[in-house]
């Protein structure tokens, strides 16, 4: 019987304990492609065999004597594919996000001193062979679309030879699990790139404390849909979870087409970013809006109901019976939307709203919020499906196998196997992050009932204003984006007077108001200028200041007529507010506020 300790032998565990037919699939040509167990190991092992014909190994075996392989690409099963082939033999794996900008993927490239890069289609390609000769290393690129004049991820299966295969298996009996596996670098919200050095052991541990914990039953027939970049740890350690689980994992074809994917493909469940549950929320309740008469109050009594909705403690008789009828009126059409099988929704990168927590359980789409860190391989807690182990609010229990305290500052510290094994080239980093065996994560939180984790905030995102006083600006932002008509909010007034914030607007909800104002709409930034809309958003910033200590509240605020984004470089690939970046891009409004 196998016990995983690498990487890929959660592939073999698979063959071994399931050998699924549809362990992958993707949409090629308007169809669902399926790969078998088998065809997945078969594919690895050619994979594997045409890297060792192209010169890459394993080196000494140290993350400076390992060769690199880049990956920029969508999720797709080649994905999975690129990363347990580079496994096999040794190779560590450097995850870049697309929408990384040209000049961190140089310093990437340069700094891992990355042989090989893998793209999924033209724009991509583009995009690095215009780098590539600033890229000494850097032998080839290849693609997993098919690009006319372009080297094909299928020409090195090509190279692949019987015997080279049989290297292949000598080569995976000596991988050992201290090895490296992967350099992930965090693009963060400042500074330079920092690589996350991850062994075999440290996401192996990770998987196997998440499987046991949550629990993830072994269930050979369930469906997830995955969507979040392959590219974060997150989503990479929850599909070898699903590889150990006997779980297909299906590819959404894009973040756009997630609604359409959900309905065809009907998932058991998937991962997500709090960032997609508002959107999905905000669509639902845009339906809503656009309901009338007894449709419209039937509505909005069940998610009245919803947002009382308390999983610890029951609300009587009287409540657990409208909640009934709320569910079989209402919430069946939330759960028809994303597919109708959903038993689990995994959320992690940022805080989840606690509101969009209550609504989606009452409405039996069970979500449950975890958290942690890349530096830990990443899970450090998980809310979970077992009675009792979920509270809304907190990121749950730890994991079995993490060791969590918490700092006399309240920091979250945590030490076991999935702590990483350093910075790639930064023994000074390393040492600032981890001490005594214990990782300093930067976050700041409390304990719950002495057991469930809670975060409170980004240690380096406190900020004091001129009077001394201390303001964490996460549960001010958390509270104000309850409100239907704010998008987007970023808390500023480091050695400031006062508290201030940037406020997008939910511009769909707005003009929804505008028109029942007879307020005429004509762009965002009219409408950011108008008297009364200012007025309307200045009452609801006052409703919800009662809510925080004098010190906390804010008094003056601006406007912003656009959604921040990836693509406009306000948000990182996690969908994480670039605090530095908003700061300088909007200097000159933020100096409004304080003017």
């Amino acid at each position: 019987m196998i016990v995983p300790t690498r990487l890929f032998d959660f592939l073999d565990k698979q063959i071994e304990r399931f050998n699924l037919p549809d362990a992958m699939a993707a949409k090629e040509k308007g169809l669902w492609r399926t790969y078998s167990s088998q065809e997945l190991f078969d594919t690895c092992q050619r994979f594997s065999a045409g890297l060792l014909q192209l010169g890459l190994s394993q080196g000494n075996g140290t993350p400076e004597g390992v060769d690199k392989i880049a990956i920029i690409s969508n999720n797709r099963p080649e994905w999975l594919m690129t990363d347990m082939a580079c496994q096999q033999i040794g190779v560590s794996l450097c995850p870049i996000y697309p929408t990384t900008n040209v000049a961190e993927i140089a310093f990437i490239f340069n700094d891992a001193a990355v042989k090989y890069v893998f793209v999924s289609d033209a724009d991509l390609y583009q995009k690095i062979s215009q780098l590539a000769p600033s890229i000494a290393s850097l032998k080839g690129i290849y693609s997993f679309d098919r690009i006319e004049g372009v080297q094909h991820w299928s020409d090195i299966l090509a190279l692949s030879t019987p015997s080279l295969e049989q290297q292949v298996l000598a080569t995976k009996q000596n991988i050992a699990p201290s090895q490296i596996a992967t350099i992930i670098y965090t693009s963060g919200t400042t500074g330079t790139p920092k690589g996350v050095m991850l062994s075999h052991q440290n996401i192996v541990s990770n998987v196997l404390d998440a499987k046991a914990s949550f629990p993830f039953a072994d269930s050979p027939g369930k469906k997830v849909l995955s969507f979040l970049p392959l590219n974060h740890i997150f989503e990479r350690t929850v599909s070898y979870i699903y590889l150990a689980s006997g779980i297909s994992i299906y590819y959404a074809q894009s973040l756009e087409t997630i609604g359409d994917d959900l309905k065809e493909v009907k998932p058991n469940g998937f991962t997500t970013v709090p960032r997609l549950l508002e959107k999905v929320y905000e669509k639902i309740m845009a339906k809503g809006e656009a309901l009338r008469g007894i449709k419209r109050q039937l509505f909005f009594w069940s998610v009245d109901l919803g947002l009382r909705y308390d999983n610890i403690n029951g609300g009587g008789w009287l409540y657990n019976m409208k909640l009934s009828l709320a569910r079989k009126l209402i919430f069946s059409k939330w759960k028809a939307g994303l597919g109708g099988n959903i038993e689990f929704i995994i959320t992690g990168g940022a805080a989840c709203q606690e509101r969009l927590l209550r609504v989606f359980n009452a409405a039996e789409i069970p979500v449950f919020e975890g958290y942690g860190p890349t530096e830990n391989s990443p899970v450090v807690s998980v809310n979970r499906q077992t009675p009792g182990g979920t509270m809304f609010g907190t990121v749950g229990p730890p994991l079995n196998g993490q060791t969590v305290k918490l700092a006399e500052d309240g920091e979250i510290l945590v030490k076991g196997s999935s702590v990483m094994m350093g910075y790639y080239k930064r023994p000074d980093l390393t040492a600032e992050t981890i001490k005594e065996g214990w990782l300093l994560t930067g976050d700041i939180g409390v304990w719950v009932n002495q057991k469930f984790l809670k975060i409170t905030d980004r240690k380096k995102e406190l900020f004091k204003t001129s009077g001394g006083k201390y303001v964490a600006p996460q549960p001010i932002e958390n509270k104000l984006k309850e409100s239907a008509f704010i998008e987007q909010v970023l808390v500023v007034g480091a050695e400031k007077k006062f508290v201030g914030a940037l406020i997008v607007p939910a511009f769909g909800a707005l003009r929804e108001w505008m028109r029942q104002q007879n307020i005429p709409f004509t762009t965002n930034e009219d409408a950011i200028l108008n008297p009364q809309v200012h007025q309307h958003y200045r009452q609801l910033v006052e409703g919800f200041n009662v809510h925080f200590n004098h010190v906390e509240q804010i008094k003056k605020f601006e406007l912003m007529p656009r959604e921040w984004s990836i693509d406009s470089g306000e948000m990182t690939p996690k969908m994480s507010l670039k605090r530095k970046v908003i700061m300088e891009k909007y200097h000159p409004t933020v100096e409004r506020i304080y003017a």
